[in-house]
């Protein structure tokens, strides 16, 4: 036992001799290259062992051929630990230095293309996370190119939307200052409808704004969402029968759903003021309501002869507008009541969009026979109350 003793002492000894003279090494390397680093540490480790048997062996052993014995023995396995731990780090650095050479096209139009030579685990993981940074970065990319052309589209449909009313404005006041305007009260009665129009305008990029900056702030209750169809078809009869169009909300289930009324009727007001705008004389527009699961489906079909399927998945951008709804006929400016809809600037359906995703529900649209159907999905109250 005492012999045991003796042996664990010197080999602790001279283990504990290397690994003080290489732990300042490895400090001081720290910050160097991994493969020198491994390298240093495995030197250290083959050291401690290398001193303790020596120490061991030089205190028990009599015979120096016994001792030169385990010397060789000893050197040999240093030497083979040695140059396994340099080719370990090359593997090492070579494998960082290809995924360092990889890192560098994160981000880049093409994405990110992996290294091709195998990666360790750790490597291979970091090589994953920086595949799937790329491509966080190449949607925000994408979605962020988007919105800077819906802003540059928007700007220049407001700034043309503008000047059209406003130049007819100052016309109409030239003419009522000159004294030349044949019928005043016409005239008056025009700048109040151009007036009208421009103010819509404002409180929809005024809520549009809000929408964007998250700062919509929401008062929900409970209500039934055939109340609030029964006043958005209230509020569009007026608007629809002075174009003609027939206004049908027959198929409305008697749904609860916990919203801001207020902005909920917006919505379904903007989506029924495009639909009469867009449905010919003597066309329908069909409102329906129905629960399908926790949600409840609202829907509005009008008679527009439909959307090209290239435009279908730009609607609610902000500044989008069909073709055909560029320019606003001159009858639109004229119409009675205020003018919740598509204002002329692509604002009606982003505003829509906005405060249905501010609810935790959803918007789309898809074409149908003779026109075309947006709908929107809210979460259900039955469902959660």
């Amino acid at each position: 036992m005492n012999d045991l003793l003796l042996i664990a002492l010197f080999a602790a000894l001279g283990a504990c001799s290397a690994g003080l003279l290489g732990w300042p090494v490895v400090r001081l390397l720290r910050r160097r290259s991994l493969a020198l680093s491994l390298f240093i540490v495995a030197l250290v480790t083959v050291l401690a062992m290398t001193a303790g048997t020596l120490a061991v062996a030089q205190a028990m052993f009599l015979s120096h051929h016994d001792l030169g014995v385990v010397i060789t023995v000893t050197s040999m396995a240093a030497v083979v630990s040695l140059v396994t731990a340099a080719l370990l780090g090359r593997q090492v650095v070579a494998g960082s230095r290809a995924l360092t050479v990889a890192a560098r096209t994160v981000g880049s139009e093409e994405g990110f293309s992996a290294p091709r030579r195998p990666l360790g685990s750790e490597l291979a993981e970091l090589s994953a996370e920086l595949a799937a940074t790329s491509a966080r970065l190449a949607e925000s990319r994408r979605r962020e190119q988007a919105l800077e052309h819906s802003r540059r589209e928007l700007i220049a449909w407001i700034s043309h939307d503008l000047r059209t009313p406003l130049a007819g404005l100052r016309a109409m006041a030239e003419a009522l200052e000159d004294g030349v305007a044949e019928d005043p009260a016409r005239y008056l009665v025009r700048i109040g409808t151009e007036v009208d129009r421009l103010t819509g305008m404002v409180d929809d990029l005024f809520e549009l704004s809000r929408i964007q900056a998250g700062a919509l702030a929401l008062s929900p209750a409970r209500v039934s969402v055939y109340d609030l169809v029964g006043d958005a078809i209230a509020g569009a009869d007026p608007l629809a029968r002075e174009r003609g169009v027939r206004l049908e909300g027959a198929e409305v289930a008697a749904e609860p759903i916990e919203v801001d009324g207020r902005e909920i009727t917006r919505v379904l007001a903007n989506l029924l003021v495009n639909a009469i705008r867009c449905t010919p004389a003597d066309g329908v527009v069909a409102v329906a309501a129905r629960r399908e699961a926790d949600e409840v489906l609202v829907s509005v079909t009008d008679g527009c002869g439909g959307i090209p399927e290239p435009d279908l998945t730009r609607v609610f951008e902000t500044g989008w507008r069909g073709g055909s709804a560029r320019t606003p006929r001159p009858a639109e400016a004229a119409l009675p009541g205020p003018h919740h809809g598509d204002t002329g600037a692509g604002l009606g359906l982003a505003i829509v969009r906005g405060i249905v995703e501010a609810h935790a529900g959803r918007a789309s649209v898809r074409n149908v026979t003779g026109g075309c159907c947006f709908e929107i999905a809210l979460p259900s109250a039955a469902a959660v109350g």
